[in-house]
C-alpha cells in the first residue's frame, strides 16, 4: 500500500499506517515532508525546540536523538504507534518505509512494484498547519 502524505494530519496518518502494518501489509509513505501537524505555528515550533534542548542537556552524544530528516521524522512517528518491544511490532515496523517526495524508480526497484498506485485513504483528513518539512528545517535538518 502506497500512501500520499500530502496535506494529511501526521497523527492520523501514523495510526492508519501502523494498523495496516500490524495486519501484515507493506506500507510505503511518500511525500513525507508534506504531512501536517495542526495547531499554532509558534507553539509547535517552540515545543520541538524545547524537546531538543531538554534531550541534549547532559550529553548530546548519548541521545536520545531527534530525527531531523522529514522521512525519518514520519517513520519515527509511526514507530510510536507500534508495540516495538514485542516481536510482531518489530516485524510490522520493518514493513513501513517512508520517502521524501515520490522516488518512483527507487520504489519500483526496492519493493518490486511494477505500477505505482498511490492512495489517500478517506479516513485521513487533510488539514492546514505546519508541515513536517518546515519543522525539520527549523530544528536544523535538511528538506530532502
Amino acid at each position: 500500500m502506497i500512501i500520499d502524505a500530502d496535506g494529511c494530519v501526521l497523527g492520523r496518518l501514523a495510526t492508519f499506517a501502523a494498523k495496516k502494518a500490524l495486519l501484515g501489509q507493506d506500507v510505503i509513505v511518500v511525500n513525507a515532508e508534506k504531512a501536517v501537524i495542526t495547531g499554532s505555528r509558534s507553539e509547535i515550533l517552540e515545543s520541538y525546540v524545547g524537546t531538543l534542548i531538554r534531550k541534549n542537556k547532559q550529553s548530546y552524544l548519548k541521545g536520545p536523538f531527534s530525527q531531523k530528516r522529514p522521512d525519518r521524522f514520519v517513520r519515527r512517528t509511526i514507530r510510536g504507534m507500534l508495540p516495538v518491544t514485542k516481536q510482531h511490532g518489530k516485524d510490522a515496523f520493518k514493513r513501513v518505509m517512508t520517502y521524501a517526495g515520490v522516488p518512483e524508480e527507487q520504489i519500483k526497484k526496492n519493493h518490486k512494484i511494477e505500477k505505482l498506485k498511490i492512495e489517500t485513504p478517506g479516513t485521513i483528513k487533510k488539514a492546514a498547519g505546519v508541515t513536517v518539512g518546515e519543522i525539520c528545517a527549523f530544528i536544523g535538518g535538511k528538506n530532502s
